[in-house]
């Protein structure tokens, strides 16, 4: 699986795990437990769900470039989140990461590609 530094107003903020494939986005976090500063970039995708979770997360929905289009806090186990057409990818991290480091809609987010 590829991973991504997540930077931040030019700050690493943490590792992403890129789910890419049908395979992939459709397990999602299904099973998985994020660590701090750790996330799932789901691409493409507009829309998500936390069906067969046993966390909450934090879900940021993003553009080709990341720009941050929305940001749904804290999205509860069994729960569906709305469907953003502008997204491309959906980024979802622990619940409260964005709160933490101060995350906003129309803030921007690097992802840099790291060899494996």
């Amino acid at each position: 699986m590829k991973v991504y530094r997540l930077e931040y107003k030019g700050e690493l903020i943490g590792m992403v795990y890129l789910a890419d494939t049908f395979i992939t986005r459709f397990r999602g976090l299904i099973g998985r437990k994020l660590k701090k500063n750790e996330g799932l970039l789901l691409k493409p995708c507009s829309q998500v769900h936390c069906f067969f979770m046993s966390y909450p997360i934090d879900v940021i929905y993003l553009t080709k470039e990341g720009k941050v289009l929305r940001i749904d806090d804290n999205m509860k186990p069994g729960t569906i989140g709305i469907r953003i057409k502008e997204s491309k990818s959906v980024l979802e991290m622990p619940a409260g990461s964005c709160k933490e480091k101060g995350i906003i809609a129309g803030d921007w987010l690097n992802l840099i590609n790291v060899e494996e």
